[in-house]
């Protein structure tokens, strides 16, 4: 990612930091970014370029790339919950196997994406 944007590693770590970058991570929690993060970084360096803060860059990107930003915040919410419902379910089974058993059976791939989505819409 940093040679195909042109920066080092570092200044992608601290814009993700700084939140001008999000990234998904993987299971082994490598960071992965889409390809239109190479487009926001030279937007970012272009905005260096001309002068402009941080904090005006920040602004300018959550403007330009605002739809953008919040699919992503979606996705990264909602693999969160689907790691805290992983969680809460491991922990289930291991504290009580015949409970975990009659909420397995009852609880499908949709109904589960259902309450994923309305703790989503409550958070």
């Amino acid at each position: 990612m940093a040679e195909k944007a042109n920066v080092t590693k570092r200044t992608i770590d601290y814009y993700t930091t700084l939140g001008l970058l999000k990234a998904e991570r993987s299971p082994s929690n490598y960071r992965y970014y889409d390809y239109s993060s190479i487009e926001r970084i030279a937007f970012i360096e272009k905005c260096k370029g001309d002068g402009l803060s941080l904090e005006e860059i920040k602004n300018k990107v959550i403007s330009q790339f605002s739809e953008e930003v919040d699919v992503l915040e979606l996705r990264l919410k909602i693999q969160d919950l689907e790691k805290d419902v992983t969680k809460a379910l491991s922990q289930l089974k291991e504290s009580d196997p015949n409970k975990y058993e009659h909420f397995k059976k009852k609880l499908s791939n949709e109904s589960l994406s259902l309450i994923q989505s309305l703790l989503l819409l409550l958070s």
